[in-house]
């Protein structure tokens, strides 16, 4: 499949040509990282380092936020020179990071990209960062897939989310063209009825993708189908996932319907690719050159420490290239395995982790019973996310589905954003009763964090 003449044309003479045109150095980026992940860790380390002194030194210099940071901690940039020197330096929680936008944005060099995130929070998060972060991300991604079988060129499948509302005409065909140029092909999979898996089934038979990307569970649950159908008539087929954990009975169920190589990745919209699994299916390999991965235990105290191996800490990134706005030592609301620091046996000497166990989502079910993915909430409040500070989705155990949404200071939504929101739930929660309540606040767990998506027993009313 990966043989295809169009597409070893396309992954090894356009896309490069392409990149090299628009002035993006994703192919010699991928070379190099290709070299360093089995460099000698005192390569790395020294390489990290590098990195993460010029990091703190513009972040001091270029930003009212970090300057500040240090200045109360009593610290000067020489001071951390270490990847054991960020101990020294305070979390950035999601609150902080929210608020801080501005006074983390340097003057230079140009913000390149702005995403806005609704995050394992519910909470908006505008992200932004330089032109080097990006070509970073994009080389780093690549690595990984690359991990997994999916190469540039490839033809791949992608079982994603979908956004609520389509872009304009114009933009349309531009993403319609690029896809097909590139080979890429997008389902929704936030409803999983018979109906819409026998569909993707269809397309895996007729365009015969060299590739499935998307969503853990979603993907799993079209593995199950194929399984239980009997619909299997394709060799191996690499499936690569995030957004999501899949268990052993998942996994196993992957294997059944397209074939043993299953490869979990871990990435969100403030870095990207954080950690890649490879094919000694053993942990995550750390972005090691693109960022720095902690797994901090929170103490009694409030203060941190590193996770031993074996136990669970909260993940704390710091992104090693963006300049732009800098994030150093950001919590992103997820729980991830510390690992013993030892190589991996395929020889790649990046630091591994996981698994992740931050990503579980809630499963809702619509009026028939499918089941309907938890993180749609996400995709729609992206698009909605000036209109609103928090939101949860609780299904009721009699099924209706009621949407608590924080509004932005006016205290209310506009009519236009309630209608796309009870279009939106109509079309993916069919024949579910929908109420929205504006409130004030919504309660966290005894952990502190807000349960994006409860769904109620039937038996006893309590959520699950």
């Amino acid at each position: 499949m990966g043989s295809h003449p169009y597409g070893s044309l396309l992954g090894n003479v356009l896309l490069p040509a392409w990149e090299r045109f628009r002035g993006r150095p994703t192919f010699p980026l991928l070379a190099q990282l290709r070299r360093t992940e089995r460099a000698s860790l005192d390569e790395l380390t020294a390489l990290r380092g590098g990195l993460l002194r010029r990091l703190v030194r513009h972040a001091y210099v270029h930003t009212r936020h970090y300057r500040r940071v240090f200045d109360e901690a009593g610290l000067a940039p020489a001071d951390v020179g270490a990847l054991d020197d960020l101990a020294k330096l305070p979390v950035l929680d999601r609150a902080a990071a929210q608020t801080s936008v501005e006074t983390r944005t340097a003057a230079w060099p140009a913000v390149a990209v702005t995403k806005t995130t609704s995050g394992s929070t519910g909470q908006p998060l505008e992200v932004r960062f330089s032109a080097e972060s990006r070509h970073w991300r994009d080389a780093t991604r690549w690595r990984g897939f690359g991990w997994g079988g999916y190469a540039m060129g490839h033809k791949a499948l992608h079982v994603w989310g979908v956004p609520p509302t389509p872009p304009s005409p114009l933009r349309r065909a531009k993403i319609a063209v690029d896809r097909t140029l590139r080979r890429d092909m997008y389902v929704s999979c936030m409803v999983r009825s018979n109906e819409n898996l026998r569909g993707m089934v269809e397309l895996i038979r007729t365009e015969r993708p060299d590739v499935l990307a998307g969503y853990g569970q979603a993907l799993a649950d079209l593995a199950r189908y194929v399984n239980r159908e009997g619909l299997r008539d394709w060799d191996t087929m690499p499936v690569i996932y995030g957004a999501e954990r899949l268990w052993e009975n998942d996994r196993a169920d992957l294997a059944a319907a397209f074939g043993p190589a299953a490869f979990e990745t871990y990435g969100c919209r403030e870095f990207m690719l954080m950690g890649s699994e490879c094919e000694a299916h053993d942990g995550l390999h750390e972005s090691a050159e693109n960022l720095i991965v902690e797994l901090l235990v929170r103490q009694p105290d409030g203060r941190f420490r590193p996770a031993r191996p074996g136990e669970k800490g909260e993940v704390a990134i710091t992104d090693l290239h963006n300049l732009a706005c800098p994030f150093i030592r950001y919590l992103t609301g997820d729980l991830a395995t510390a690992r013993e620091p030892r190589p991996c046996s395929c020889g790649r000497t990046l630091p591994r982790f996981g698994p992740v166990d931050g990503r579980v989502t809630d499963t809702m079910r619509d009026a028939a019973g499918n089941p309907v993915e938890g993180i749609l909430f996400n995709i729609l409040f992206l698009d909605i996310s000036k209109h609103t500070r928090q939101f949860q989705a609780v299904q009721r155990a009699d099924g209706s589905l009621v949407l608590k949404v924080i509004p932005m200071a006016s205290g209310r939504l506009p009519p236009e954003v309630e209608e796309l929101i009870k279009r939106f739930v109509g079309m993916h929660m069919r024949g579910i009763p929908l109420t929205i309540e504006l409130v004030s606040e919504i309660p966290l767990t005894r952990a502190g964090k807000l349960r994006r998506v409860v769904v109620e027993r039937p038996h006893d009313g309590r959520a699950s």
